[in-house]
């Protein structure tokens, strides 16, 4: 879009022609921004990283020269200040900020290695780049640029051999460790070779102990496998004996068993039926011939109680005829009466006893 710009990610967009409050220009950063043309003017300033590199010779305290290598890894500050700052510095030429940062941490890296000694700056490597960081911290926010890192990479002598010589009496101890501890290796290894040749002759002589007597109890067993060859057989032969009789019983038991469910079992089945049927067969002929009977005493029965008038009426013939005096009125006559009836049924019973037959209370009623 004419007028409309985006600056990059990496970049600061600076907008210089109009009213700034007070600023030489406008930041713009993270997002784009419309320009008038021809009124007012867009430049970019980059706030990636850059790397600087300083190999600067210096003097300790003690008058031993060093030269001492570091990099310093820096960028432009992301607040508005730090761009405008590092925008007036540097906006013309950009790639002055590595060879400005240079500089300046090769002035603080020599005044602050004037102030330790040598073996201060061997050891203590790391108080070194921090005291040249808070020495040079001002003048770069001055610039607008801060430090992300600085690294010591290398402190040379130039060979003057203070260093080798500081490190002589550390290098002669640790080689007189390194050869005690190789003598003390190889006596360990020779102990150990010894101690292996010792196992060795040691497993040899047990070894031939074991073969022997593998070989003496080999030759035992087969001499006693010899010798319980017979027997051996002798025991086999009676165990198949034992086996084949156990077979010859279990046969004739299954056999037994055949012969009870197949002959025995029907025969006694049979027989039981038969004698069933015969028992059955009496006992109905023996309540068939009660029934008759019953039968014919309960015709008898009814015979006798159709005659039972007659008998009463010809007994109280006899007692019209006869001179009787009714003393108490109709209750005597009653009496009578039930006499009459008595002696007829005095004279049912005598019949019926004559015949054979049962007594009235022990026949079933009539028409049950």
């Amino acid at each position: 879009m004419f007028g409309y710009h985006v600056p990059a990610p990496d970049q600061a967009m600076l907008v210089s022609g109009g009213k700034t409050d007070g600023a030489p220009f406008r930041v713009v950063t993270g997002h784009g921004a419309f320009v008038l043309p021809f009124v007012r003017k867009v430049e970019f300033i980059t706030l990636s990283m850059f790397e600087s590199e300083v190999s600067e010779p210096c003097v300790t305290r003690q008058g031993i020269a060093l030269n001492v290598t570091a990099v310093i890894a820096a960028k432009v500050g992301n607040d508005s200040e730090s761009i405008v700052n590092a925008g007036q510095r540097f906006l013309s030429d950009q790639n002055q900020m590595s060879v400005l940062t240079g500089r300046i941490f090769a002035g603080h890296l020599r005044s602050i290695i004037g102030s330790m000694t040598v073996e201060e700056i061997i050891t203590e490597r790391q108080k070194l780049a921090t005291e040249v960081l808070e020495g040079s911290k001002g003048e770069m926010a001055k610039m607008g640029l801060i430090v992300d890192a600085l690294q010591i990479q290398s402190i040379d002598d130039m060979k003057l051999g203070y260093i080798a010589a500081m490190a002589a009496p550390h290098n002669a101890k640790i080689q007189q460790a390194a050869q005690i501890a190789q003598a003390a290796a190889d006596q360990a290894s020779a102990e150990a070779q010894q101690q292996s040749l010792r196992m060795q002759a040691q497993y040899e002589r047990e070894t031939a102990v074991t073969r022997a007597g593998y070989a003496a109890e080999t030759q035992a067993a087969q001499a006693k496998a010899a010798q319980a060859g017979p027997l051996a057989q002798a025991e086999a032969q009676r165990e198949v004996i034992d086996a084949q009789t156990d077979l010859a019983r279990r046969q004739a038991d299954l056999r037994q068993q055949q012969l009870a469910a197949e002959v025995i079992r029907p025969a006694e089945a049979e027989a039981e039926r038969i004698r069933i049927l015969a028992k059955a067969d009496a006992e109905r002929t023996e309540i068939q011939a009660a029934a008759a009977a019953s039968n014919n005493r309960v015709a008898l029965d009814q015979l006798l109680i159709q005659q039972l008038p007659q008998i009463v009426e010809k007994a109280a013939a006899g007692l019209a005829t006869a001179n009787v005096t009714v003393l108490n009125g109709s209750d005597g006559l009653s009496e009578i009466v039930s006499g009459l009836v008595g002696q007829g049924l005095a004279i049912f019973d005598t019949i019926r006893g004559t015949m054979g037959a049962p007594d009235i209370d022990d026949q079933p009623a009539l028409g049950a």
